[in-house]
């Protein structure tokens, strides 16, 4: 299968375009390279060829041939949400959806939309499912929202999109994320051998290994038409429903001599525990192979591996919020996130 997989030099990205690569589809790559600073090892022997360009420029003589679409190009996670939210709408929402229709309009097949359960917001009722109501608290929750209501509708016979709600992403990537829960408190862990929660730790969060979202995407992109189309899969394992607390308590387990203390109530009230029934019940060959013990030790194992510096884990290339405020600074971006031509 030829599949456009777009932010392939992201966190996610990185891992999924070798995988796809190695079970035999031809791969191209767009990404616009924000990012491209931030890597932390190497760890992959394929890659694919990438188109540099921004999302917002992808033309339907790009997609010419494309017989899927995974989508996962978007300013990722809350705090880069908050930056400019005005910019999150533009390419978020309003980029992704014009994505999804240009894709149809070149015949694309497939469009697989990486969503994620940053939807449900706040949620006290038991397992929320695909089924339950959406709370967005965010303006990158709310684009998500969005983007499934606007493309939803796009789907017919000769084109077919698939929702992945991803709980929490983590574990080792080559271009690395410190700035999603479970990666930040072990580098934390590494560098400062102490974790000061700010507040108790009591919020739901589900946990998702990044390598289990790229397995997610491609047992979508495999699977039967009739079993995804125009649906909504959460992505993860109900086992891996942690409260906040429980992820630290891990990280400090297994990195030694880490000291751990926790704070009062916080101000963030997103807490959510998700049912992943759906995916593990019908979507062919989908289960998690990773649980956030198993992903402590790979980074442990990592940082032991590449000695690790304090430095390293400070560093702008593997936080979004830190690289992007550093673009637009240094006015390598414009007020309109698009690169300036020098």
């Amino acid at each position: 299968m030829k599949v456009l997989v777009t932010g392939t030099e992201g966190y996610l990205g990185s891992l999924l375009a070798p995988l796809l690569l190695q079970k035999g589809h031809e791969v191209i790559g767009v990404d616009t390279g924000y990012y491209k600073v931030g890597w932390l090892y190497n760890g992959t022997e394929l890659t694919a060829k990438t188109l540099n360009k921004d999302i917002r420029h992808i033309t339907t003589e790009d997609l010419q041939g494309v017989e899927a679409v995974v989508h996962m190009a978007e300013l990722s996670n809350d705090p880069t949400g908050q930056l400019a939210p005005h910019i999150t709408y533009d390419i978020n929402h309003k980029g992704s959806v014009r994505l999804a229709k240009l894709a149809k309009e070149a015949g694309v097949r497939r469009f697989v939309y990486m969503s994620s359960c940053s939807v449900y917001g706040v949620a006290t009722d038991g397992d929320v499912t695909e089924e339950s109501p959406v709370n967005p608290q965010t303006a990158y929750a709310e684009c998500k929202t969005l983007v499934e209501r606007d493309v939803k509708p796009l789907a017919d016979d000769d084109f077919s999109p698939t929702f992945l709600r991803n709980a929490t992403a983590f574990g080792a990537s080559p271009r690395m994320r410190f700035d999603i829960v479970l990666n930040n408190l072990a580098g934390l862990a590494w560098t400062t051998k102490e974790i000061k929660m700010i507040s108790d730790g009591t919020p739901w969060r589900p946990l998702v290994h990044a390598l289990d979202i790229s397995k997610a995407i491609a047992c979508t992109l495999e699977a039967p038409r009739d079993i995804v189309h125009n649906q909504i899969f959460n992505v993860g394992d109900t086992t891996n429903n942690y409260r906040v607390k429980e992820i630290a308590e891990i990280i400090a387990d297994t990195f030694p001599g880490c000291k751990l203390s926790f704070g009062e109530q916080g101000s963030d009230n997103r807490s959510y525990r998700v049912s992943f029934e759906k995916i593990n019940t019908k979507l062919p060959g989908f289960k998690c192979d990773w649980n956030a013990e198993q992903g402590a030790k790979q980074l442990f194992d990592l940082f032991t591996l590449i000695d690790m510096t304090e430095d390293t884990f400070f560093s702008r290339g593997f936080t979004r919020l830190k690289q992007l405020e550093y673009l637009i600074r240094t006015q390598q971006i414009d007020q309109d996130f698009f690169w300036v031509k020098k």
